[in-house]
């Protein structure tokens, strides 16, 4: 009943998050920045109502959903080790569920990359003394401002504080030895930002891979500051070579899956992408891509595609 639950609730979510990025298109104009408040009454978040559910992966493992990224918790004789912290707000009901596995304060936060809805929690656990992990790149990112680029809509990121960055980082690889298992964070190189880190936790078979996977549809691809498709392909891939048939996939968003959903989503970002390069060969600009539809046979599975073409095109343009 938990799984139909969010995956009930993920494809509302989906459903919703298409209405509202095309009520915004238009309204929104290239110049105008929005708020985390903007954003927040955009999309209906509602951080006073929203509870945080939970489901168990193994054992000392399991994921939250609230508002934002997924969470995956690891909580054990070592402590407490998250992976992303969605926002401020949302921080009293996640200790107080990670109260009621067992756990007690949080010792490790890693952010996946440094986008608002991944990160923003930071902003509570870095004063408060948990240490703050990210790959290099993301802490760069945090450090100072930065425009998101929604396409029906502009967000400010504004920068953290210091006390917010990580204080841990790295380039390509690290490793935890935490509550008995070895995990791995593994940066293969810019995709959905230039920052991504894929988490593996090892004993429990398990990954966390943030945005670079979404499963509540189309992936976003923050081009405008160096995420871009080829990136995302070579980074999925990568990630699906380090695990097997037995490994729970937890995506940035959306229900936790399986290694076959993940090859099924390199599939199709291989195949528009392929359509992409062969229309933008031909000399098509957006509007032509857009009108040709390639992404139509996954459309009916990943939702409105308007968003993910405009940013796929946008990265293939930069890289020439």
């Amino acid at each position: 009943m938990a799984n139909f639950i969010i995956d009930w609730r993920s494809k509302v979510r989906k459903v919703v998050l298409a209405g509202l990025l095309a009520a915004l298109a238009g309204k929104v104009q290239a110049h105008d920045l929005m708020s985390l408040d903007d954003v927040t009454a955009a999309f209906g978040w509602d951080f006073e109502a929203t509870e945080i559910e939970t489901q168990k992966v193994a054992e000392g493992l399991h994921v939250f959903f609230g508002i934002g990224g997924n969470i995956a918790v690891s909580i054990g004789e070592d402590g407490v080790l998250i992976v992303d912290d969605q926002f401020p707000q949302m921080m009293p009901k996640i200790k107080a569920k990670i109260a009621e596995l067992g756990g007690g304060d949080i010792d490790f936060a890693i952010n996946t990359h440094w986008h608002f809805d991944h990160a923003e929690g930071n902003l509570a656990l870095g004063p408060e003394g948990t240490w703050l992990v990210a790959q290099t790149n993301s802490r760069e990112m945090m450090a100072k401002a930065n425009v998101i680029n929604l396409v029906a809509m502009q967000y400010g990121q504004q920068a953290y504080p210091q006390e917010a960055w990580p204080a841990i980082t790295f380039k390509d690889a690290m490793q935890f030895h935490f509550n008995g298992e070895q995990v791995d964070l593994l940066h293969f190189g810019a995709a959905h930002t230039t920052g991504d880190a894929a988490v593996i936790f090892r004993g429990r078979n398990a990954v966390h891979l943030g945005d670079v996977f979404n499963n509540t549809g189309y992936p976003f691809i923050d081009a405008d500051n160096g995420g871009n498709l080829d990136g995302m392909i070579r980074f999925c891939a990568a990630a699906l070579a380090e695990i097997d048939e037995n490994t729970t996939v937890i995506p940035g968003h959306g229900p936790v899956t399986d290694r076959q959903a993940l090859a099924d989503y390199i599939d199709m970002l291989q195949t528009v992408r392929g359509r992409l390069a062969e229309l933008m060969d031909q000399g098509a600009n957006l509007d032509a891509v857009l009108a040709a539809k390639p992404t139509a046979e996954f459309d009916e599975a990943y939702g409105d595609p308007a968003n993910f073409i405009n940013r796929a095109f946008t990265s293939l343009q930069k890289a020439g």
